[in-house]
């Protein structure tokens, strides 16, 4: 499995710095085994992370202040404050090494915002590392996990990308061995979803209900092991599939029509809206693909494969 090197540039390098932009993947959720709700509001998760090719872009560069921009599609709804997970992170990164946060961050968005794919959370893994870059800090790996902790619990996957489980509320990773690529489709929905409301909606559904303890599915962990698809397709599942349909009751039509056009397999991402849809081949996602724009039930259709790496520094240009 492809793991990324976090080693960034001196602190005499890093001051010669114009700016450094990191990559940071989509994730989907090929398991999403989910407990009951815990003292803390939160819930016990069995989360097998899945990165796709479906790219946010993060660029720092020196500024006087905290600054957050960003262009691409639904860049009006990404919010521009510190409650960006991207600004939350320079500010995290920089008061553990007592430095000012002052940092412009650009975000070139591609990953559907509120969507299940965990846009949010990869734009503060790919702060973080491209903060740590920028301020040469060189902050190892399991610092930078730390605080990918701290930010939320999908952050610390979108660090380290490839393939993995999550335990715990998700930020407990065990990585994991993929086989092979497999091939997928991703229909964006209108408007998003509230994670805390698609657990809301869980928690409803499943009230008086003895929820068992969330497990990892041995044939699916296989099946990702092998590279095998078909077994993959059969192994599916997302606990929070229900409450996310209930909410939006629309998504059944989008995951019908993306089985009917030949998908091996359909789930709602994570806590949707995004839906996913397992292809036995690249020719195959494309046309699934087609068939779901040609429906009308989804804004568009993304086609992009898996496993993918996760947070990685691009060039780093060098003032003169």
């Amino acid at each position: 499995m492809t793991s990324t090197d976090h080693t960034g540039p001196t602190r005499d390098a890093a001051a010669d710095l114009a700016a450094v932009t990191v990559r940071v993947p989509a994730k989907v959720n090929v398991q999403l085994a989910v407990g009951g709700a815990r003292a803390d509001g939160f819930h016990d998760l069995a989360n097998v992370f899945l990165a796709v090719s479906l790219y946010d872009e993060v660029t720092a560069a020196p500024a006087d202040e905290l600054r957050v921009t960003c262009e691409g599609p639904d860049a009006d709804k990404v919010p521009l404050d510190r409650t960006n997970l991207a600004a939350r992170a320079a500010e995290l990164l920089a008061a553990r090494h007592g430095i000012s946060p002052n940092v412009h961050l650009h975000i070139r968005k591609d990953i559907p915002v509120a969507g299940g794919m965990a846009g949010g959370s990869a734009d503060g893994a790919g702060a973080l590392l491209a903060c740590d870059a920028l301020w040469g800090l060189n902050s190892s790996r399991a610092e930078l996990l730390d605080i990918c902790a701290v930010l939320g619990s999908d952050v610390p996957f979108s660090l380290v990308g490839g393939a993995a489980l999550g335990v715990g509320r998700g930020e407990r990773l065990t990585e994991l061995p993929v086989g092979g690529a497999f091939h997928w489709v991703f229909a964006v929905a209108d408007g998003g979803l509230s994670t805390p409301a698609v657990y809301g909606e869980f928690d409803r559904l499943h009230e008086g209900v003895d929820v068992p303890e969330p497990v990892a599915s041995p044939a699916l962990l296989d099946a990702l092991r092998t590279g095998d698809a078909t077994a993959l397709a059969g192994a599916l599942v997302n606990d929070l599939q229900p409450a996310a349909v209930s909410l939006r009751p629309s998504l059944a039509a989008t995951l019908e029509t993306g089985t009917t056009a030949g998908a091996l397999a359909a789930l709602v991402s994570g806590s949707g809206p995004t839906t996913a849809f397992l292809a036995k081949d690249a020719e195959s996602a494309e046309a699934v693909a087609a068939a779901l724009i040609a429906s009308g039930t989804c804004r568009t259709a993304h086609v992009a494969t898996s496993p993918a790496p996760g947070a990685t520094v691009l060039d780093q240009p060098f003032s003169d």
